[in-house]
């Protein structure tokens, strides 16, 4: 089924199809996040992934409440952007043997689903609004917030605290 499917009839639907969408992606961030751990050699970037991975979890208890405030069984469904962005994330390590560039390769390919889960959770947000489903507008947000918040802190891992500095030299 692509976004755009004739189950999706409503803006109801569309708000619904894109709740499970984000549902599926933060569930399979949570199953890359480890790897990217495991992988990253520089201690600021492993401590800021490790506390991405139990922000993640609270996340989903977040859209667990959505669901649950539209009367909804909480699922997700097959969402091929964060599949391709996992992917291209494993591939892309999987290709490097210099571990101070590696950890320049994980600090752009957490942000590429940075920026994903950005941009989803800001179209849920406008959407429920719209709706008048001001009661789930508040778990968006915190969501957002928090994406926001990582991709900052990815910044500073690659500028300020040299990640980025490291592998070009």
């Amino acid at each position: 089924m692509g976004f755009f499917s004739k189950d999706i009839q409503t803006m109801e639907d569309l708000l619904l199809h894109g709740l499970r969408d984000i549902y599926y992606a933060e569930q399979q961030i949570t199953k890359a996040l480890p790897k990217m751990i495991e992988q990253a050699t520089n201690r600021d970037l492993s401590q800021g992934l490790k506390a991405h991975l139990e922000e993640t979890q609270k996340q989903i208890e977040r859209l667990d409440q959505v669901f649950k405030k539209l009367g909804e069984k909480p699922s997700g469904i097959n969402c091929p952007a964060i599949d391709g962005l996992i992917k291209e994330a494993d591939e892309t390590a999987g290709e490097i043997a210099d571990k101070t560039v590696l950890d320049a390769a994980i600090v752009a390919n957490a942000q590429a689903v940075e920026h994903y889960e950005i941009a989803r959770y800001g179209t849920l947000i406008a959407w429920a609004e719209e709706l008048g489903h001001d009661d789930i507008v508040r778990f968006l947000t915190t969501n957002l917030n928090e994406e926001k918040a990582a991709n900052t802190k990815l910044n500073t891992v690659a500028l300020r605290k040299g990640v980025n500095r490291k592998a070009a030299s």
